[in-house]
Order: structure tokens, then sequence, then C-alpha cells
């Protein structure tokens, strides 16, 4: 079973539309229709019809949940019409979106874009329904504190995580590779890396991503490790720091995996779920990421065995040191485009699984569902609830009573170390280092400092020149 450690609260804070649904569950209220209308109406209240984030087709226990979520929400709710989006957050695409009017009335985002969405009026500003929300006190403010902005709320924590290394143990113990100790170093990792490899078999030690601004995030982690900063914040400017040291060493680890161990696939612009599509095919032995999706995918769309699938923190720069990722996570933010009664609709769809008997039954009936179907149930590696909460004492009890529920060591979990993205164009830095990144793999005199000066130039003129610190003069 896996154990839901303490010790997680208290990480580092250095820190297209689809069709409409409407199954009334048994109650008088909307059918579904196509183009997505409704065939009836609530005489007791006006109808309300929001849109809502609906997860990627790659996730199929995910839409499982959120139509069942769909189903039971309508059922207490019957004067609300519900439209599954498409649309999954994208910074580049956000402003488009709302100016157009298209956004959906409740969306994903990442813990990076809490402050970027408050200051463009992006987000709706949920103060006063999140205070009177009764079972505020047993979020965990670990990861909901990400987006409350100048002492307001503009979203609701779903899950949260700290970055890390995903092996595949069995294709490292084909190689004749141990799996190294999850507390180790930038030395254990280029050496397994290096000794995974098998360019010959198009198989590479590990795939870190090379586009996109998932790139950019990726290398980040190892900017932390090395005990350096993306800015720094200081007489109301914002400067970057990454160019420092730490992120010349850190640069450097990237050349030395790329070229002196030869581990990185030979085709290197490698984004998110090429990376993912690599580990789940055994193209790669490693992987830099949080652990839901690669690990969902790996265990019950591709069956690899949950024994073989391991999460290890990010390697220390050195022996002894932290092992520090960043710190995300998933958040629902409500257009504030919408009108009162659909950003309360929105609201209350956001919370409906959340700190209530139905959700507790409604998680245990899931499990065991997949556990019948012979699929595996992955946890949070940080949930949006307090661990030491009454809540979180009793989703600990249901997990503890299925053998389905994938185990995170409790060694591995004791030694991540998370450390908050500063909220200031960070996925404008991400798009630029990307571009570093990519310089690195593909020429080996690469310039690293020059890079990383020429790297921090752009982005400071470009985007934190422009930043106005509230407080500031």
């Amino acid at each position: 079973m896996r154990k839901i450690a303490t010790a997680l609260i208290a990480l580092s804070m250095a820190v297209g539309t689809g069709g409409c649904i409407g199954e009334s569950g048994g109650h008088a209220g909307p059918k579904a229709t196509e183009g997505g209308g409704t065939a009836a109406s609530d005489p007791a209240r006006d109808r309300v019809t929001i849109s809502i984030y609906y997860p990627t087709p790659d996730l199929p226990e995910n839409r499982a949940h959120e139509d069942d979520k769909i189903r039971r929400f309508i059922a207490q709710y019957p004067y609300v019409d519900i439209i599954k989006s498409n649309w999954q957050y994208n910074p580049n695409e956000i402003g488009i979106k709302m100016a157009s009017g298209e956004a959906p009335t409740l969306f994903n985002s990442f813990a990076s874009e809490g402050r970027y969405l408050a200051e463009r009026g992006w987000a709706a500003d949920i103060t006063e329904l999140y205070e009177a929300y009764p079972h505020k006190e047993q979020i965990n403010p670990l990861l909901q504190d990400q987006f409350r902005i100048a002492g307001r709320v503009y979203g609701l924590a779903e899950r949260g995580y700290v970055t890390g290394v995903i092996l595949n143990k069995k294709l490292l113990e084909d190689r004749g590779v141990k799996p190294p100790a999850y507390d180790w170093t930038w030395d254990d990792l280029l050496a397994v890396a290096s000794a995974a490899s098998n360019p010959a078999k198009g198989i590479s030690g590990i795939a870190p991503m090379g586009k996109g601004n998932e790139a950019g995030w990726n290398w980040t982690n190892f900017l932390f490790e090395a005990g350096g900063d993306i800015l720094t914040v200081d007489g109301g400017k914002v400067r970057a720091a990454f160019q420092g040291e730490a992120g010349l060493r850190a640069l450097e680890l990237y050349r030395k995996l790329a070229w002196d161990a030869r581990a990185i696939p030979k085709d290197w612009a490698v984004g998110w779920n090429d990376a993912i599509s690599m580990f789940v095919q055994g193209k790669t032995a490693m992987i830099i990421s949080g652990p839901d999706s690669p690990i969902i995918q790996a265990l019950n769309q591709w069956g690899m065995p949950p024994e073989d699938v391991l999460f290890y923190p990010m390697p220390s720069e050195k022996p002894g040191g932290k092992h520090t990722g960043i710190l995300g996570g998933d958040y629902l933010v409500i257009n504030p485009n919408a009108t009162r009664e659909e950003q309360e609709a929105a609201f209350q769809y956001a919370t409906f699984d959340m700190f209530t008997e139905q959700s507790l039954e409604a998680l245990d009936a899931e499990i065991a569902k997949r556990e019948q179907d012979g699929q595996f149930f992955i946890t949070p590696l940080i949930p949006y609830f307090k661990d030491d909460s009454d809540y979180g004492r009793r989703v600990k009890a249901i997990y503890e009573r299925h053998a389905n529920v994938y185990a995170y060591d409790d060694e591995a979990v004791r030694l991540f170390d998370g450390k908050v993205e500063v909220q200031y164009n960070t996925q404008q830095y991400y798009g630029a280092v990307t571009a570093m990144v990519q310089a690195v793999f593909a020429d080996p005199e690469a310039n690293l400092n020059q890079l990383l000066q020429e790297t921090a130039k752009t982005v400071q003129s470009l985007y934190f020149d422009r930043v106005n610190v509230p407080g500031s003069p």
C-alpha cells in the first residue's frame, strides 16, 4: 500500500468543445443533445451552462472519472448543463481564448501561472467563494498558496508534485545496470545514463526534453539542484539570476549527458508526449517529470509492472546535497468573463469531489473498479488536502484497503525537496531557456557561458524589465 508521508506537507518552500453531458441521474434535469443543447429545463431555477476542463484522450482513466463526476454532479444540480472542453491550458493561447470568448468556464492551469493569470485579468477572483467554503481549513496550503496573489484567491489546487526522475528498472537490468540509490548524485546520473544507453538499438539512457517550454522546465530542476535561482527581486525590480555559476554547472551537466556520456536520444528534439512515449516503449531508461501522467500510461496503457516503474527524486549535485525539484501542480481556474451564476456553478463543480462522504465513496468505488479491471490507481504525490486532516486520514485508509494503489517508496518521498517557481513570466523564461538547451544538444563546442549570458539578456529585456512588482515605486 502507498503510505502518504506527512513529511510532504513540510516540503521546502524555498520557494473545441465536445458534446454536452446531461444525464439526470434520476432527477428532473437536462438531457444530452447533439450540439450542446438541452431538452428539458428545471422550473425551480434558471438553467446554467458551464464548460469544463476535460482530460486528454491519452488518459482514459481520468476521463472515466470525470464522466462519473459529471453524472453525479448533475444528479445533485439538475439545473446545470455541462459542456466538456477539449482545450488544454497553453500560455501562448490563453490571451486569444479570453479575447475571443472561447475560454472554458472552468479550465486547468499550472502552478507557475497564478500571478500571470491574475495580473492579466484572466482568472476570476474567487476569494468570497473560497472563504465561504466550509472545508477550506483542510486544504493543503503548500499548494493552495500558489494561487493566492496579494491576499486574493484565483484558483483551486487539484494535486501537486515535485519533479523527479522516472526509471525503467527492467531496461536498466537488461543492460546490466543496477538502479542507483535514491540518495543519488549527478555523477550517478551520468554513469547510469551512459551505461543504459544503447544507440545501436535506438535506446537512450535518459531523454531530457529538448523542445517546447518543457525543455526549459526540465533544465531548471538542475539549476535548482546547483543552488541557483531563476530570478531575484530587489528594490521592486526583477533581475535574471540563472546565468551565474549554478547555471553554468547545470548547463555543463547537459553537455556531458549529450556529448561525453552520449546518453540522450540521437533525435534530441523530445517534447512532453515524446518523452513519455519513449519511456513506455522502452526507448529510454529515464525521463524527468512529475509522476502522474507517465506512470498512469506506463502501468495502465502499456502494462508495465509497478515494480519496474521507479520514481526518484532529482539527483543532488554532490553527495549529501538536497534533491531539489520544481514544486508544481495542477489547478482549476474560473473564467472571469463568466456570469456570477456560472462562476458559482463552476466552483461547485470544482469542489464537488472534495471533502464529502460522497467523494470518499466515489474514490473507494473507483479504485475497486480499477482493481477489478486490472488497472492501477496512481495517487497524487502531494494531495490537495492536508495529510493530517480528518479527510486525509480517511483517504489514506481507503488506499490501504486496495492492492492496486501505486506505491511511492518511503525513502524516496523523504528525500524530495520542492522549490516553487517564482511567478514572473515563468513560461516565457522556459521558452528562452529551451533555445539555450537546444544549442548545447546540437553543438559540442557551444560556448556555455555565452549562451547563458545572451539568454539572460534576452529574458531580462523582453520580460523581466517590464514587470511591475506590486508595492514597488
